[in-house]
């Protein structure tokens, strides 16, 4: 990937409650953390060349096989005990089997359901989605959606995952704590995640400051890593599994950049 300019604007982005919550730097400057309700909205805040790195799957499979995409079956084996936070992508028509907006449980439980029936039939051996997977499906779509539309945005808008970057960052090494335990953070994880940040050019005070309203801790300290990604693309600096990346049917690069 061409990053030509190490002085663009560099966007780290995880989804959150409230939409995608993003950590920027611009040469120079301070880091940034702001919040937005749509991916075009955050689109809009930033210069037309900013290097984006995000912590969502970009790049959909027609069939799922064992493992899921190549950049998970690449990454997983990385992260030790810290595998299980890449989850496989099921197929494209998984994804996009029921695109409701869901006013019930109920409902949301039979569009999983249905979901669920699709990613079957596109996957061997034969895969249902997983709850964790299908409450991120239209924060995928959504994505998906804009990368279809704007084809110049896929040279710089990458996939990223936040443990494979703390990989990097930690000397190729799988962080040793859980960033959360049954559901809730842990704060021996935080603190390494933390400290491992500002080992590498975070300042220690926008790392512990409160995240943005709508987005977790953990939303927060995911897009400040993706953040260095985005920086690393910026300077022709990242990597990616695979390398190159694949391309899925839409043309997207299908890669997860550390």
């Amino acid at each position: 990937m061409n990053g030509a300019s190490g002085a663009r604007t560099a966007v780290g982005v995880d989804g959150c409650k409230a939409g995608w919550v993003a950590v920027s730097r611009r040469a120079g400057c301070e880091p940034e953390a702001s919040v937005f309700k749509t991916f075009a909205g955050l689109l809009e805040a930033f210069p037309a060349d900013a290097a984006i790195a995000v912590d969502m799957p970009i790049g959909l499979p027609a069939f799922s096989a064992r493992g899921g995409r190549g950049p998970e079956a690449l990454v997983r084996p990385l992260l030790g005990q810290r595998q299980s936070s890449v989850f496989s992508i099921p197929s494209r028509a998984a994804l996009y089997a029921d695109t409701a907006d869901f006013t019930t449980l109920d409902a949301w439980y039979e569009a999983h359901a249905r979901a669920s029936a699709v990613a079957r039939e596109t996957s061997d051996p034969p895969r249902g989605v997983s709850i964790q997977a299908f409450g991120i499906f239209s924060k995928i779509r959504e994505l998906d959606g804009l990368l279809i539309a704007r084809p110049e945005l896929r040279s710089r808008i990458v996939e990223s995952h936040p443990e494979v970057a703390f990989w990097q960052l930690n000397g190729l090494q799988a962080m040793a704590l859980p960033k959360k335990i049954k559901g809730r953070v842990n704060p021996a994880g935080m603190e390494e995640r933390k400290a491992l940040l500002a080992g590498n050019g975070l300042p220690r005070a926008f790392l512990d400051r409160s995240p943005p309203r709508g987005a977790a801790e953990d939303d927060f300290l995911d897009a400040a890593a993706v953040m260095l990604v985005a920086e690393r693309v910026a300077r022709g600096e990242a990597i990616s599994f695979p390398d190159p990346p694949g391309l899925d049917g839409h043309g997207i690069p299908v890669a997860i950049w550390v």
